[in-house]
């Protein structure tokens, strides 16, 4: 009922720069909070970037001032677009949306978590 499809990774120099798109489509009512977690091989799941309906954002340590998460509620997407990336970066990049579904013209879902299929971003000269 609910896809979310990010787009944009791939290789790229450190130092660099790389953009990823995230879209959200579906039976959708409402999205509270947006973000993006990363992957690395043989570690878990890190938290990246988070943003509200309301365009606040949140950062982890390592990306602040390098990162920057950004949000269309009219479109349902979310952008990351990350600066000088450096080979600490590289990993599976997902995206996560809190979602309510539309049941019906008057009745919504409970609120869920959905993560989308994840690109993968690799920092290699």
């Amino acid at each position: 009922q609910v896809q979310l499809v990010e787009s944009g990774g791939g290789l790229v120099q450190p130092g660099g720069s790389l953009k990823l798109s995230c879209a959200a489509s579906g039976s959708i009512f409402s999205i509270a909070a947006m973000g993006w977690y990363r992957q690395a091989p043989g570690k878990q799941r890190d938290l990246v970037a988070t943003i509200t309906s309301f365009s606040i954002t949140s950062y982890a340590d390592s990306v602040k001032g390098r990162f920057t998460i950004s949000r269309d509620n009219a479109k349902n997407t979310i952008d990351l677009q990350m600066n000088s990336l450096t080979p600490e970066d590289t990993a599976v990049y997902y995206c996560n949306a809190d979602i309510r579904l539309r049941l019906s013209p008057s009745r919504q879902s409970p609120w869920y978590t959905y993560w989308g299929q994840g690109t993968q971003v690799t920092v290699s000269s």
